[in-house]
């Protein structure tokens, strides 16, 4: 499949963004009149869906049936970022969700108004509702589910629903976290080759 055709779209200062206006690509939406503006290094596979004010960062991959829906308020990714297959990232009005650099939102998660820092590892099925703040360097585990206002620190392991602390995340699960990141984006380049 071939690259996305663009026109520029300063929104990011320093940035190699685009905003994608290919018809064909049926699965980038405007609503209403903001386009999603993805850098041209980033991953999106023809099945995930972006709507909306979404900006996708340099080396960002999007994996199938991913849905990023940004019609009521701003979503950013941010660089090395990885959401993965299923996983729901949607911003509703008053609470933008941002997503920060090298963090990976496994299969199935949903992050619905919220701020993921950078370095964190949302497991499968993990839910973070809004205006929730999960901390660099943490792991949500798989089916959590962190309730609305919640503030994760930095480093933290949580588990649970309610989702609760249950200790610092160790040097080696973030190194963990960042090999993940750093895996996923070696894997999306070899995607984009076979387009």
């Amino acid at each position: 499949m071939p690259r996305l055709s663009s026109q520029a779209r300063p929104r990011q200062a320093g940035a190699n963004v685009t905003a994608a206006t290919d018809t064909a690509r049926n699965n980038i939406s405007p609503f209403p009149g903001r386009t999603p503006v993805i850098h041209d290094t980033a991953f999106i596979d023809h099945s995930a869906r972006l709507v909306g004010d979404v900006v996708v960062g340099q080396g960002v991959s999007i994996w199938p049936m991913a849905v990023v829906r940004a019609d009521e308020a701003p979503t950013v990714i941010g660089k090395g970022s990885a959401i993965l297959d299923l996983a729901l990232l949607e911003s509703p009005a008053g609470s933008p969700v941002t997503i920060g650099e090298g963090s990976v939102i496994s299969h199935g998660a949903i992050v619905h108004g919220a701020h993921i820092a950078s370095a964190v590892l949302l497991g499968a099925g993990a839910i973070v509702l809004d205006d929730a703040v999960v901390g660099e360097g943490s792991i949500v585990a798989a089916g959590a589910v962190v309730t609305p206002r919640t503030v994760v620190p930095p480093n933290s392991l949580v588990l649970g629903s309610p989702a609760r602390v249950v200790r610092k995340t160790t040097p080696e699960e973030r190194d963990g976290i960042r090999e993940q990141a750093r895996g996923l984006l070696r894997k999306s380049r070899v995607y984009l080759m076979e387009r």
